[in-house]
């Protein structure tokens, strides 16, 4: 909107110098986003801030949604998993229905066995063997399908040896039945024992800090678990969110690149007992390499955090995520110290998890100050005066050398003449 307001001021002001009575309408154009692109950038400071779009969530799920998706046979295909990311709702809907529908499917098969025997038209008739006996109508019929496929057999309705279709369909009835316990009961099991609530006990800081760490530039965040329980096999690791463009001109948009974290040196795999705070080290291969403090808050970017681990109790694996965009970076903070020795063990204060404290922390980038320090590691008497007096005499030797050479060869020449004049 602000920027069809701009575009809108500047044909209003060429508009300005035709005739005042010229009946012509200026109405804001439908511009194209590169011309958008192109407007003049006097536009308000309200209008230039811009809000980050998440790419996953504190929370952990991903703000990504599918659209378009045509080839929609593939969810049918993988039945099992499509019922197991469903809702708890639609998952106890699904289960509802399936059971209803099998039951009054066989009741109605029941039934009509019965119907074509003609067993409804000798109801009471004991010199008549029925299909089934004491199956008198629709609801009977239903009931015994219950009493087959879940195996009760209240012992008042029993199948009789004189109807081999009826044989069959208890085979089949039974076949099928066991296939849907088992599959559903499987859908419901593994929805439960699903480690995603495991997740919901593993937490991150809410803030990101960067300072100094043993001399160098550091960024930092903290996670813990709040079981008593254990991640085994624990590992960490972190990616950059950020869109660039590439030197031949491609747009690569939520472009993924890798934050070491200590995956050259062993420090992504965790024993993750008490609080631990990941620290990443700002080097020449760091993505932050060239940031400054007052640089960053102008940085659209986001740090996708990744803790993974097997449970302790399921041995199944977990995932737990977060993410950090420029507004939760602190630059000059540390954590708090949640760690403290107590009469025989140590307690973690989880009051103070997401706490931070300021610290004296240089608001220069890690590129700056690497030069800052090796230019403070160079030699004392290195100095411009002295640089100046080195290319002084380099010239010097250049012009001696110079005139050495041409008295050789004026030296040359006047041998010449004298031995043509002898």
């Amino acid at each position: 909107a602000c920027l069809f307001s701009t575009a809108a001021n500047v044909l209003e002001e060429d508009s300005m110098e035709q005739d005042i009575e010229s009946p012509v309408t200026i109405h804001q154009p439908k511009l194209p986003k590169q011309a958008r692109e192109d407007l003049p950038k006097n536009i308000s400071k309200e209008c230039a801030k811009r809000k980050i779009q998440r790419y996953v969530r504190k929370d952990g799920k991903c703000n990504v949604h599918h659209g378009n998706v045509r080839e929609t046979y593939r969810y049918l295909t993988d039945i099992f998993t499509t019922l197991v990311d469903l809702k708890w709702r639609f998952n106890l809907l699904i289960f509802v229905m399936v059971y209803t529908v099998t039951w009054l499917f066989f009741g109605m098969i029941w039934w009509l066995i019965a119907y074509m025997r003609g067993d409804m038209d000798h109801i009471g008739d004991s010199t008549w063997t029925p299909c089934v006996s004491n199956l008198n109508g629709f609801v009977s019929a239903f009931l015994f399908s219950i009493e087959t496929e879940t195996t009760i057999g209240y012992g008042y309705r029993v199948i009789t040896d004189k109807c081999p279709e009826g044989i069959i369909l208890l085979l089949v009835q039974s076949v099928l039945g066991s296939i849907v316990n088992a599959f559903m009961v499987g859908c419901m099991f593994v929805k439960i024992s699903q480690p995603k609530k495991r997740a919901e006990t593993l937490v991150f800081s809410t803030n990101a800090v960067i300072s100094m760490r043993d001399g160098k530039l550091c960024l930092m965040f903290r996670v813990g678990d709040l079981r008593n329980s254990h991640i085994v096999e624990a590992s960490i690791r972190a990616k950059l969110i950020k869109s660039k463009q590439t030197k031949e001109g491609e747009f690569i948009p939520l472009n993924q690149t890798d934050i070491n974290v200590g995956y050259y040196t062993g420090d992504d795999r965790l024993f993750l007992v008490s609080p631990l705070i990941i620290s990443h080290e700002i080097n020449q291969q760091s993505p932050f390499w060239e940031i400054s403090k007052a640089q960053l808050p102008k940085e659209e970017l986001e740090i996708v955090v990744i803790l993974e681990g097997m449970v302790e109790a399921t041995g199944m694996t977990c995932q737990a995520r977060s993410s950090y965009i420029t507004s939760e970076i602190l630059w000059g903070y540390r954590f708090t110290p949640v760690l403290t020795l107590e009469d025989g063990f140590y307690e973690v204060d989880y009051n103070s998890f997401h706490e931070t404290y300021e610290t004296n922390t240089p608001v220069y980038s890690a590129k700056e100050l690497a030069e800052m320090a090796s230019r403070a590691e160079l030699p004392l008497t290195w100095s411009v005066s002295s640089k100046l007096d080195q290319h002084a005499e380099l010239e010097t030797e250049e012009e001696e050398k110079n005139q050495e050479d041409q008295n050789e060869r004026n030296g040359d020449v006047a041998n010449l003449e004298s031995e043509s004049k002898v």
